[in-house]
């Protein structure tokens, strides 16, 4: 049976809250996630969270019901509470009708398999949580086989990356890793490495994409540095038409997927 809790001082509401700091999260290797959505398609992908929180109104709401029920039966605890504790774990005004503390989980370069996709999304020091969620979202919607993070990324299990990827976080395999493995994890198998620049001729929707094709986006500001460049097999610029020298992170990524995705489906062959 759910346990109720309605006082902020209870340690599990403490515990839960504490997720939300870099520090305490890598320490007990656990994350929040919030929505109901995002939580019945973690638990579709077969991943529960250990603690599951709910406010008393949406205790009859069948998902969240089925939710519950899920989570004792693998071992979990329900907790039925407050709306101003569920507001005090997410931060916001009006907080989501579940939030859920899920283990972290890890894969590494060599758990990945290069021939399960025709495309895969790398990004270079991404400092933005909603820059990354929304890429996981890209990868989701492109059929990507995961995404590679380079160097020092924006923690993917942070409260606001997991939120932006709308799920994506549990659909799609996410690898950390430093430049020099990944590159020599690269060229042990086919793969074509091609880097957004805007130091290069070459439109990206002239170019041709091999498939598997890792689509590398650099830091926000800085982008890629030289040597990454010089690693890259292909480098694609997309046009600037206004004044604006160059596209948001997640949307020239989404914008180079898509495109890379078009010409895959146009030419089954290659993928």
């Amino acid at each position: 049976m759910p346990r109720e809790i309605t006082a902020f001082s209870n340690p599990l509401v403490k515990y839960a809250r504490e997720l939300r700091d870099k520090k305490h999260r890598r320490g007990a290797r656990q994350f929040m996630a919030e929505g109901l959505r995002i939580l019945t398609e973690a638990r579709d992908t077969g991943r529960l969270p250990s603690i599951l929180f709910y406010a008393a109104g949406n205790a009859d709401h069948p998902l969240v019901h089925a939710l519950s029920i899920d989570v004792e039966m693998a071992g979990g605890e329900s907790i039925q509470t407050t709306p101003d504790i569920m507001s005090k774990l997410s931060g916001k005004d009006n907080p989501q009708a579940v939030v859920g503390v899920f283990d972290e989980f890890d894969a590494g370069l060599d758990d990945l398999d290069r021939s399960a996709a025709g495309i895969w999304l790398v990004a270079e020091r991404l400092r933005d949580p909603g820059n990354l969620g929304t890429i996981l979202r890209t990868a989701d919607a492109v059929g990507a086989g995961g995404l590679i993070l380079i160097g020092e990324c924006v923690d993917p299990f942070s409260v606001e990356a997991v939120r932006a990827s709308m799920g994506a976080l549990f659909t799609i395999p996410v690898v950390k890793s430093e430049w020099a493995p990944f590159l020599a994890w690269l060229r042990q198998g086919p793969g074509q490495l091609v880097g957004l620049s805007l130091d290069t001729e070459h439109d990206y929707r002239s170019a041709r994409y091999e498939a598997p094709t890792f689509l590398l986006t650099g830091n926000e500001a800085q982008g890629m540095p030289a040597d990454y460049a010089v690693a890259c097999d292909l480098l694609v610029k997309i046009p600037m038409l206004g004044k604006a020298d160059s596209l948001n992170a997640a949307v020239a990524t989404a914008v180079m997927a898509y495109e890379v995705l078009a010409q895959q489906r146009a030419s089954p062959s290659a993928t």
